[in-house]
């Protein structure tokens, strides 16, 4: 049976008088999720390489910070937070109560000393390229890009094309050149019909004749024949 575990990745801190530098170790994460909340809660989860092991932590930050102004960075080898601190102060900790977990260590990297004014300058982060906390969430609300589904009432609005089905209105155009039907008045030229009349007509004269002057010469040679 597969089972599938959950762990803690190692996590890397230092801070300045405004911001605290927070680094989670997890080569090649997968689906990596960080949340921040103003109230100083950070949370992170994410599947380690192969998708074998889960990773998640949470932590109480010391105070509060400023999500809109926090950033973040989704490297090959780690995630980097430059979290902005809601009052500039030195925390001298990371965490709220009492000790900071086993897996959070000094970054010594990128550590300061509050009274060491030469070494409070920011680290050289090497070109990094952030996005802003305040952004990530706003892109939550992209979500409302269903709102897009007011495109069914513009398309419906197109749907008026749909008038053209109003075309049906042919009907009375195509009836009204029915009208031209008033072209079956050629049909009052219906005079074939007429033609074919007088045609026949003609034609019974015609054949009328011959059969009377027939009768009138057998009465003729019937006349003769009794004088004879």
């Amino acid at each position: 049976m597969f089972v599938v575990c959950s762990r803690h990745p190692e996590v890397k801190w230092a801070e300045r008088e405004d911001k605290v530098f927070l680094t989670v170790m997890l080569p090649d994460a997968k689906n990596p999720k960080v949340n921040l909340g103003p109230e100083g809660t950070f949370s992170f989860s994410a599947a380690g390489v192969g998708g074998d092991n889960e990773y998640d932590l949470k932590l109480d930050l010391a105070d509060k910070v400023n999500v809109e102004e926090s950033k973040i960075n989704y490297g090959v080898r780690s995630i980097f937070c430059v979290l902005e601190k809601e009052e500039k102060k030195w925390w001298n900790k990371l965490v709220r109560e009492g000790k900071p977990p086993h897996y959070v260590k000094v970054d010594w990297d990128k550590w300061a000393d509050e009274d060491d004014d030469t070494s409070a300058a920011d680290p050289d982060l090497g070109g990094m390229d952030f996005s802003k906390f305040g952004d990530m969430g706003g892109m939550g609300g992209m979500g409302g890009m269903g709102g897009m589904g007011g495109m069914e009432g513009m398309m419906g609005g197109m749907g008026g094309m749909g008038g053209m089905g109003g075309m049906g209105g042919m009907e009375n155009l195509m009836a009204g050149m029915g009208g031209m039907g008033g072209m079956g008045g050629m049909g009052g030229m219906g005079g074939p019909e007429e033609f074919e009349d007088d045609d026949s007509a003609d034609d019974e004269a015609e054949v009328s004749k011959p059969s009377e002057a027939h009768e009138e010469k057998a009465e003729a040679v019937k006349t003769d024949a009794a004088s004879a």
